[in-house]
């Protein structure tokens, strides 16, 4: 009878921590101001690239007024309108929708090209990993943005293959953190456990390894879809990104830029404020995901 008793509370304690642990990861992120700052950032630009095409129908090839071309901010037009009498407002909105989806989708398909890759490398063997990681770096050793234009350049512009240029930059950065994490993980005894009861590579790979690789590459997608937006801007400001007269950020500040001058600064301020305020609020949410899923913090 009292062995009965006795069990229960033998493996609460385990479930206790277990759970006090995720507990206090997520407490450590939502506690930090800088955190809950970066998700409110992202919320709202969320909001932004689903609301304004079910509320506020847009079609870029008609909307132009030249009558009303470079009007400053009002009541009426509350970030101006640019050369073309576009409203500026209207325009970032359904820009949020062009540059979030590209940044977001290029980082997931970078991220399961470079995991798989990263996890077969450093799970197969010296051969496989030399051979792998040598394309890697080959793709390492060219500039990110300069690669990312000189495929964009020969494939032709377009955000579809800025997408995939900016996707193929960023698949080193993903396998090397998969391979690291995978050779420090293969020799755990969790897993020498797993392999002497007879499990398959497979099944040893993707169900005891790549969970346990999953943080860092967490951390590193998150803060890689900054990356991908400034990157997906910059492609737009030379021409290799979205194709005029489509909202994209990075466009807009191409077709902007030159009325600088002519004292119209908010065409070239709001699209650029975006842009800022994005990379920086995945920045924020990046850094605070590597706080809360380091161990070392743990208590």
């Amino acid at each position: 009878m009292q062995q009965t008793l006795l069990a229960p509370d033998a493996a609460a304690p385990g479930r206790i921590k277990s759970r006090s642990l995720w507990r206090d990861a997520w407490h450590r992120l939502i506690g930090a101001h800088t955190v809950r700052f970066g998700m409110f950032i992202l919320v709202t630009f969320t909001l932004m690239a689903i609301l304004p095409p079910l509320l506020l129908p847009y079609d870029p090839q008609v909307d132009s007024s030249l009558s009303m071309r470079l009007e400053p901010p009002s009541w009426v037009h509350p970030f101006g309108t640019d050369g073309q009498g576009r409203d500026v407002l209207v325009r970032i909105l359904h820009g949020s929708r062009v540059s979030l989806g590209v940044g977001v989708g290029s980082v997931l398909l970078s991220v399961i090209i470079g995991t798989l890759l990263g996890l077969i490398s450093g799970y197969a063997g010296p051969k496989v990993d030399l051979l792998i990681m040598f394309f890697m770096d080959i793709l390492l050793a060219f500039p990110g943005t300069l690669l990312a234009i000189a495929m964009v350049a020969m494939s032709g512009p377009g955000l579809r293959n800025s997408l995939l240029a900016i996707s193929v930059v960023s698949i080193p950065t993903y396998a090397r953190i998969a391979r690291s994490t995978v050779l420090s993980l293969k020799q755990r005894e969790y897993v020498t456990a797993a392999r002497c009861i007879g499990c398959t590579a497979p099944r040893l790979l993707f169900w005891h390894v790549f969970p346990n690789s999953l943080p860092p590459l967490v951390v590193q997608s998150t803060l890689g879809v900054g990356s991908a937006i400034l990157e997906t801007a910059a492609l737009g400001f030379l021409g290799l990104g979205a194709q005029p007269p489509a909202p994209e950020w990075g466009a807009m500040l191409a077709d902007s830029y030159k009325y600088l001058t002519t004292g119209s600064w908010w065409v070239l301020l709001f699209p650029g404020v975006a842009i800022m305020l994005t990379v920086l609020g995945f920045n924020l949410v990046g850094d605070g995901l590597r706080d809360a899923l380091d161990p070392t913090l743990r208590m």
